[in-house]
C-alpha cells in the first residue's frame, strides 16, 4: 500500500471534518540507480570542494568525476541483466520506464561524460580555470539526459530536459574571460528557453487531447481516436509543437541556427559534450515521444521527419563546405549526423531504432575524440580554429595528426570504421521496397560531405609555406615549426580521450558483432 501524509483538515458534509490524505508512490530507488549516482555524486564533489578549498589537484577532481560517470555506468550494466532475468518494468508511479532503451543512454551518456571528464582535465589547467565545477555541471547535466531516456511521462520528460539544458548553459558560457563564451551562453540560454516554452505547449495540447501525460496512457488512448476515426487535431498540433522542442536540442534543420554560434564560441571540451551527451539524449527524448508515445500517430509525423531529416542532412553537408573555422566545420557536420539519426527515427521499425541507437553511441566517441584534438590544436584562449592552424600538423603532431585522420575518415563513413556501420545501418532501416527516395538522398549526402573532411585531412599532411621537408635541419625547414609547439601540449588525460575515441572507433569497426547485437537487444519496446 502506498504511504499517506494527513494534511490539513478539511470541512465536509454536515460540519465534520475530514482528513485530507496525499497519496505517495512506492519507489524503489535501485530501478533508477544510474540517475542518483550521477546527482549524489556531483552533491559529494561540491561538498568535498567546499570542504578541501583548493588544496586539491585538478586530477582529484577528474578522477572522481570519472568514477562517478563508471559507477553510474556499471549500474547500468546491473539493471541490464535486471531486465533480462524480469523484464522491463516501471519506477515512481509509472513516471520512468526502466528497458534496453534506457539502459542503452545510460551507457552512451555515461561514457561521454567520462571522456569529457578526461578531456576537460587539461584544458582547465591551460586556461587556468581549476576546480570541480566544470566536472560537476557535467554530472547534472548528463543526469537530466538519462531522466529523458527513462521518461515515460512527457512532465519527466520536459524536468529532464531543463536540467540538461541549465548545466548546458553554464558550461557555454564557462570561460569567463572569452566574451565568445559569454556570448554564446546567451544564445544558447534565448533559443534554448523559446524551445523550452514550444515544447511545453506541446505537452498541454497533448494533454487536452487525451487526459494523461503518460506516454503509455497517451499511446492508448491515441490507438482508440485512430481507430474510430475521432477528432486529433489537438493531438496533431502537440505533436508538431513537441518535434519543434526537441528539433532545438538534436540540432535538426530549421532548428539548428543556434548551432555554430555556440558550437565556436563554446569550450571545446564543452562543445564536444553537446555534440554526444545533449544530442544523445534529445533523440532519446524524440525516440520515446514518437516511436512509443505518438505511435499510433505515425503515418501523421514520419512525412514532417522526412522533411526534417533531408534538410538537416543536405544543409549541414552543404554549409560545411564553406566553413573556415574547424569548430563551425564541425558544428554543421554534426547538424548533418543528426540527418543521419532521423533516418533511423523515420523508418518507425526496430532496426531504425536500433541503428540510431548504434549511429548515437558510435558518434559520442568519434566527436568527443575530434573535439579533443581541436582542444590541443587550439591552445590557450582557443584561438587557433582556423583551418589553416591545422596545416603541417603531421609535422609537429603525427601521432595527434594520425588519430585526427582516423576520426575524420570514420565521420565520412570509411569502410571498417563505426561511422560506416552507423550510417550503413540508418540509411538500410530508412529504405523500403516501395520507398528509396531517403536512402538515395542520404548516399549522396554522403559523398557531398566527404569533401570536407578530406580537405582538412589534406591540410594536415601539407607543409606550410618556407618549410623544406628536404632539409629538416636548415633554415626554412621542418625546424621553423618548432616556434609553432608553444602551447600544443597534449595532457596525459586528453592523449587518454584521443587513444580511447581512436580505440573504439577502430575496434568496434572491426568488430562489430557484439555491440550491433546489443543495440538490436536494447531496441525500444513499441508495444506500449
Amino acid at each position: 500500500m502506498s504511504p499517506a501524509i494527513g494534511l490539513f483538515p478539511a470541512s465536509g458534509a454536515g460540519g465534520l471534518a475530514q482528513a485530507a490524505t496525499l497519496e505517495l508512490p512506492q519507489v524503489e530507488y535501485s530501478r533508477f540507480l544510474p540517475i542518483l549516482i550521477l546527482i549524489g555524486g556531483a552533491m559529494a564533489i561540491l561538498v568535498l570542494a567546499a570542504l578541501v578549498g583548493g588544496r586539491v589537484a585538478e586530477a582529484w577532481w577528474t578522477t572522481l568525476s570519472v568514477g562517478v560517470a563508471a559507477a553510474a555506468g556499471i549500474a547500468g550494466v546491473w539493471l541490464w541483466h535486471d531486465i533480462q532475468r524480469h523484464g522491463p518494468g516501471t519506477a515512481i508511479s509509472d513516471a520512468l520506464r526502466i528497458d534496453g532503451f534506457s539502459v542503452w543512454f545510460t551507457l552512451v551518456i555515461c561514457s561521454a561524460v567520462a571522456l569529457f571528464s578526461l578531456m576537460a582535465d587539461g584544458y582547465v589547467q591551460r586556461e587556468r580555470l581549476g576546480g570541480p565545477e566544470i566536472h560537476v555541471l557535467a554530472l547534472l547535466s548528463a543526469s537530466g539526459g538519462l531522466l529523458m531516456a527513462y521518461a515515460n511521462d512527457l512532465l519527466v520528460l520536459f524536468l529532464g530536459l531543463e536540467i540538461l539544458s541549465i548545466a548546458l548553459y553554464v558550461l557555454a558560457g564557462f570561460h569567463r574571460r572569452r566574451a565568445e563564451s559569454g556570448e554564446a551562453a546567451m544564445k544558447y540560454f534565448v533559443l534554448g528557453a523559446f524551445s523550452s516554452a514550444i515544447f511545453l505547449y506541446g505537452v498541454a495540447l497533448v494533454y487536452g487531447a487525451t487526459g494523461t501525460t503518460r506516454l503509455d496512457q497517451a499511446n492508448r488512448t491515441l490507438t482508440a481516436m485512430v481507430t474510430g476515426n475521432a477528432d486529433r487535431k489537438l493531438a496533431l498540433a502537440g505533436m508538431a509543437l513537441m518535434i519543434v522542442g526537441l528539433g532545438f536540442k538534436v540540432a535538426a534543420v530549421p532548428f539548428h541556427t543556434w548551432t555554430p554560434d555556440v558550437y565556436q564560441g563554446s569550450p571545446s571540451p564543452v562543445t564536444g559534450f553537446m555534440a554526444a551527451a545533449a544530442k544523445a539524449a534529445g533523440f532519446a527524448g524524440l525516440l520515446r515521444v514518437l516511436a512509443f508515445g505518438l505511435q499510433p500517430l505515425r503515418d501523421d509525423w514520419r512525412p514532417a521527419i522526412w522533411a526534417l531529416a533531408v534538410l538537416t542532412l543536405v544543409v549541414g553537408s552543404v554549409l560545411a563546405i564553406v566553413q573556415t573555422d574547424v569548430k563551425r566545420m564541425l558544428a554543421y557536420s554534426s547538424i548533418n549526423h543528426a540527418g543521419y539519426v532521423l533516418l533511423g527515427v523515420y523508418a518507425n521499425n526496430e532496426d531504425g531504432v536500433a541503428g540510431a541507437q548504434y549511429y548515437l553511441l558510435t558518434y559520442a566517441f568519434i566527436v568527443l575524440g575530434s573535439f579533443a584534438v581541436v582542444s590541443v590544436v587550439a591552445r590557450r584562449g582557443d584561438e587557433a580554429t582556423r583551418i589553416d592552424d591545422y596545416r603541417g600538423l603531421y609535422l609537429r603532431k603525427p601521432l595527434l595528426a594520425v588519430a585526427f585522420t582516423i576520426l575524420l575518415a570514420a565521420q565520412a563513413g570509411v569502410p571498417l570504421t563505426t561511422g560506416f556501420l552507423a550510417k550503413f545501418s540508418v540509411i538500410r532501416a530508412a529504405t523500403t521496397e516501395d520507398d528509396y527516395s531517403l536512402g538515395i538522398i542520404a548516399m549522396l549526402v554522403t559523398a557531398v560531405a566527404a569533401f570536407f573532411y578530406l580537405r582538412l585531412i589534406f591540410v594536415m599532411y601539407t607543409a606550410p609555406e618556407g618549410v623544406d621537408e628536404d632539409h629538416p635541419e636548415g633554415e626554412g625547414s621542418v625546424a621553423v615549426l618548432t616556434r609553432e609547439r608553444t602551447g600544443m601540449r597534449v595532457m596525459p588525460a586528453t592523449a587518454a580521450t584521443i587513444a580511447v575515441s581512436v580505440a573504439m572507433t577502430v575496434g568496434a569497426g572491426l568488430w562489430a558483432g557484439p555491440l550491433l547485437d546489443f543495440a538490436e537487444r536494447s531496441r525500444i519496446f513499441f508495444s506500449g
